[in-house]
């Protein structure tokens, strides 16, 4: 049998950061869909976008006029935003270049009121260093794991986001295209509520980036290594195996993260 070896490629927040300024934008049209008319979950769970073969998209949502469920996909391969309700009708938003963000986000909700009853989104975007709204321009762009305790913690701010999202402590591992104020893609972990020691971890080639609150480790760094799939998930163990122990969680948390789920009682 021959082996094909898969080389990672690069990604250069710098290079493609319109394009992905201009994605992170139309995946929180998405997600504020879905923050709307998905049953609540905690930590926002509701609201976390599904990766595809195609792109990403919702769950299923309830149809505001009680019409029966809808899903909202981004499909990147035909470059569409489409709307697709449980009866089979479909509604479809072309991705073109140079379109305003305004007209994919009013011509979305213009597609999901055609076929499932009128709704209202929150345009602000979140968790952005940019505050026009999206319906007049236009969470942060990442893939991610969150791996739950089950205690309590205090938000650290009162945004929307955070309170909702970070009222329980946990540890969260993935990776991000990077945005200013780190300029290329990296893998990260951190810990919430930040814990005494956490930081002190030597997770090398990772590395503590105390300005942002995370541990860092550079794509760049991965890909240039034998194993690529394997130094990522090193790293995802690793960081987890140390907030297990400075959290001094229940041993089997830490055995789910390896595979090891315990026995249904």
């Amino acid at each position: 049998m021959r082996v094909v070896a898969y080389t990672w490629p690069a990604v250069s927040y710098e290079q493609w950061r319109a394009t992905c300024d201009t994605l992170h934008a139309h995946t929180q049209i998405l997600g504020k869909l879905a923050v709307v008319l998905a049953p609540p979950e905690p930590e926002l769970q509701h609201a976390a976008l599904r990766l595809t073969a195609r792109g990403f998209e919702t769950a299923l949502l309830p149809a505001p006029d009680g019409s029966g469920a809808l899903v909202a996909a981004l499909d990147l391969r035909s470059h569409e935003a489409v709307v697709e309700h449980s009866d089979g009708r479909v509604q479809r938003v072309a991705l073109t270049p140079d379109r305003a963000v305004a007209d994919v986000t009013g011509d979305v909700l213009q597609a999901v009121s055609g076929l499932a009853g009128a709704i209202e989104i929150n345009p602000t975007p979140q968790e952005v260093p940019w505050t026009v709204p999206l319906d007049d321009w236009w969470g942060s762009l990442d893939l991610a794991v969150n791996l739950f305790s089950g205690r309590p913690a205090d938000p650290p701010a009162d945004d929307f986001i955070t309170r909702n999202s970070m009222d329980a402590q946990e540890v969260a591992i993935g990776w991000w295209p990077g945005d200013t104020r780190y300029g290329k893609a990296a893998f990260y972990g951190y810990l919430n509520p930040p814990m005494n020691g956490f930081a002190d971890a030597d997770l090398s080639p990772a590395r503590w980036e105390p300005e942002l609150g995370l541990f860092m480790l550079d794509w760049d760094d991965v890909r240039a290594g034998p194993d690529p799939h394997a130094i990522a998930v090193a790293f995802a163990h690793a960081l987890f195996r140390h907030a297990c122990a400075v959290c001094d969680w229940d041993p089997a948390l830490e055995a789910s993260a390896e595979g090891q789920p315990p026995p249904v009682a």
